[in-house]
This record gives C-alpha cells, sequence and structure tokens, in this order.
C-alpha cells in the first residue's frame, strides 16, 4: 500500500472523515474506510450513498484471497485479514476475506485452537470428503467438551483414545481365553487322574468290559482337551496378544506428529498476528506524519513520511510473509489429518476384523473338540449294547462252579 504523494489528491479532493487513499501495485488508486473497514475503486463522497468518481469507475472488486484481489490488488488493509479453513475443497487454507467488517467476519468464523472454522450457523454444509460413510476424516476435526472436567478434547484426540482403547479391549479378550485355557487344563488334568481309580475295577463279564471302556474313554477325552487348550494358545490367544505388538508407540509417534504439527501452526498463527499488530502500528504512524505535513509543511517531516512509508510497506511485506508460512503450515497439519484418520480407520477396520476371525476360530476348535469328545463314547456305547447278564451268568458260573451234584433225602 502506498499514500498517495503529498499535494497530488490530498490538497485537490477532500475525503469524508475516515477515508484515506492508495496505490496498488499496479498505480492504480483505491480508497479504505479505516473505521469500517469498507474497500472500493470508487472516490467516497461527503453525501452519503453519492459517489464522486465518474462512472466507468463504479463496479465492485473482485474476489479476494489471502487478502488480495485477483488481480494482485490488496483487497483491504493487511490488519483486517482473518483466518478461514477451507476444509469443504481440500486445497490450502487461506488467511483472508472478503467480509468489509472485522465484526462481521468474526461473527462467521469460530476459532478453535489457532484455526478458524466456517461459523454453522452462518455457513452452508460444507461438501463431505466420504459422503456416503461416516468417516473419521469428516467428523474429527472440532474439539469436544471432557465430560469429566471443564476442559476440551480434540477430535484427533479421540480418535486415538479409541484405537488405544481397543488395543486394550484385544489384550483383555486375550487374557480371558487364557483363563479359559487354564480350565480346559486343569479339567484334562482331573479326567486323566479319574480315569487311574481303581472304583469297580473287579466288575466282571460284558459289563465289566463297558465299565473299564468308561474309565478308558476318560483318559482320551482328556487328551482332547488338552489339545484343545493347546490349539486356544496357539491359534487364538497368542496371537490377540501379539497383534500390533508395537501399537502403542505407534501411535505415541503419530500423536507427537499431529501435535508438533499443530504447534507449528499455533506459532505461525502468533507470528501472522504480531505481524498485524506490526503493520497497524506502521500504518497508524505514518498517517499521523502525514496529517502533520498537511499542517506543517517541512523537509524533515517529508523524509520522516518517507521513512514511515518504507516501515509500513516493510511490515506489509512481513505480514504477507506470515501469511503465506501460516497456509503452509495449516495445508499440511490439514493434509496430516486427513492421512491420519483415513489410516486409523483402516487399522480399526483390521483389528475388528482379526478379532473376528480369530473368534470364530475358537468356535470352531470347540465344534471339533464336541465332535472328539463324541467320539470317546462311542465305543462305550458299543459295549453297552452287548451286555448280557445271561452270558455274564454261564461265563461265571464256569468259572467259578463247584458241582453240579444235587443232595438227596436221608433214608431211615
Amino acid at each position: 500500500m502506498v499514500p498517495p504523494p503529498p499535494g497530488e489528491e490530498s490538497q485537490t479532493v477532500i475525503l469524508p472523515p475516515g477515508w484515506h487513499s492508495y496505490l496498488s501495485p499496479q498505480g492504480r488508486r483505491y480508497y479504505v474506510n479505516t473505521t469500517t473497514n469498507e474497500t472500493t475503486w470508487e472516490r467516497p463522497s461527503s453525501s452519503p450513498g453519492i459517489s464522486a468518481s465518474p462512472g466507468p469507475h463504479r463496479s465492485s472488486l473482485p474476489t479476494t484471497v489471502n487478502g488480495y484481489h485477483a488481480s494482485g490488488t490488496p483487497a483491504h488493509p493487511p490488519e483486517t485479514a482473518h483466518m478461514s479453513l477451507r476444509k469443504s475443497t481440500g486445497d490450502s487454507q487461506n488467511l483472508g476475506s472478503s467480509s468489509p467488517s472485522k465484526k462481521q467476519s468474526k461473527e462467521n468464523t469460530i476459532t478453535i485452537n489457532c484455526v478458524t472454522f466456517p461459523h454453522p450457523d452462518t455457513m452452508p454444509e460444507q461438501q463431505l470428503l466420504k459422503p456416503t460413510e461416516w468417516s473419521y476424516c469428516d467428523y474429527f476435526w472440532a474439539d469436544k467438551k471432557d465430560p469429566q472436567g471443564n476442559g476440551t478434547v480434540a477430535g484427533f484426540e479421540l480418535l486415538l483414545q479409541k484405537q488405544l482403547k481397543g488395543k486394550q479391549m484385544q489384550k483383555e479378550m486375550s487374557e480371558f481365553i487364557r483363563e479359559r485355557i487354564k480350565i480346559e487344563e486343569e479339567y484334562a488334568k482331573n479326567l486323566a487322574k479319574l480315569s487311574q481309580n481303581s472304583l469297580a475295577a473287579q466288575e466282571e463279564g460284558s459289563l465289566g468290559e463297558a465299565w473299564a471302556q468308561v474309565k478308558k474313554s476318560l483318559a482320551d477325552e482328556a487328551e482332547v482337551h488338552l489339545k484343545f487348550s493347546a490349539k486356544l494358545h496357539s491359534e487364538v490367544e497368542k496371537p490377540l496378544m501379539n497383534f500390533r505388538e508395537n501399537f502403542k508407540k505407534d501411535m505415541k509417534k503419530c500423536d507427537h506428529h499431529i501435535a508438533d504439527l499443530r504447534k507449528q501452526l499455533a506459532s505461525r498463527y502468533a507470528s501472522v498476528e504480531k505481524a498485524r499488530k506490526a503493520l497497524t502500528e506502521r500504518q497508524k504512524d505514518l498517517e499521523m506524519k502525514t496529517q502533520q505535513l498537511e499542517i506543517k509543511l517541512s523537509n524533515k517531516t517529508e523524509e520522516d513520511i518517507k521513512k514511515a512509508r518504507r516501515k509500513s510497506t516493510q511490515a506489509g511485506d512481513d505480514l504477507m510473509r506470515c501469511v503465506d508460512l501460516y497456509n503452509q503450515a495449516q495445508s499440511k497439519w490439514f493434509e496430516e489429518m486427513v492421512t491420519t484418520t483415513l489410516e486409523l480407520e483402516r487399522l480399526e477396520v483390521e483389528r475388528v476384523e482379526m478379532i473376528r476371525q480369530h473368534l470364530c476360530q475358537y468356535t470352531q476348535l470347540r465344534h471339533e473338540t464336541d465332535m472328539f469328545n463324541q467320539s470317546t463314547v462311542e465305543p462305550v456305547d458299543q459295549l453297552l449294547r452287548k451286555v448280557d447278564p445271561a452270558k455274564d451268568r454261564e461265563l461265571w458260573v464256569r468259572e467259578h462252579k463247584t458241582g453240579n451234584i444235587r443232595p438227596v433225602d436221608m433214608e431211615i
């Protein structure tokens, strides 16, 4: 921004209170109302609603980007620029607004952790990145009030907490399966011990054979449960425990990476605010010296104006540089947020699918165990169907008979 040279227009046309004239880098003159932040190509008139500019200049200013029009001319003094996050387009977020009023700009935006979002009450609904899905990348940009306190939790932090909670649930499932294995091992041990019991060992005949098979089936069943417990350990418990063994470390790295980007973003934002304040001070100094020149013309005052003008221009350049750095940082943060949230979404789907597969393996092992247990009692059923009390009596009698001569009556 370059104020008009002394004696050019300020001496021929008196601008209304609050209005100042500047030259764009292309040499075109425009006007700024420092009270309302209104910017126009038309020369303002002392009478409200009437312009002092000729007809050809009666046109609105073009759309602004980063506080500058598409043609390269400044839209308004840089100190009125504010941040706007254009998440709907996925492009670089830019500092700046075409709104002429700071107050109106603040009403249309909401700033969270140095990032300004469109206000939901004043801006149209933004286009979702994945509109057909409830994707992480669309719904965790803002902060959420902490239900356990008065603070807030960042959306990305909520996603990390879910990931860590999922890891904890996975660990607890593994511990549950481990307890199931202990029960199986203890059960198998007791079955094997019971199968060696000598109770009713002297039973004879076909019933004795069936009873011996019952005891043997216990030993067979014990072996089945031992194999079941071993498979539970190798095919269910161990995979659940070892899945993403370094997951917490990876999540911490991810958290630190996003946090570093947010810190850099906050630092860039602070630099923009500092540069904006510096520019405001330089402009006020230039304005004051220009007013002094109108009151008293002197070589010293003109030299002071040149110095103030150079400092104001430098301050404007510094602000533009800070704005560019901020936009780069915010663009990087936005890209990393989208990439990282999609990765967290993929990891969660992968975790759920992994657990589902191993629980299916658990049920499959259960079915196999039940089938093997059934096979251990089938020989018992076969022998029980062959139990014949008459044949058992015959065999016993043949082995233990003492004679077949019956006693006779005694004669006198």
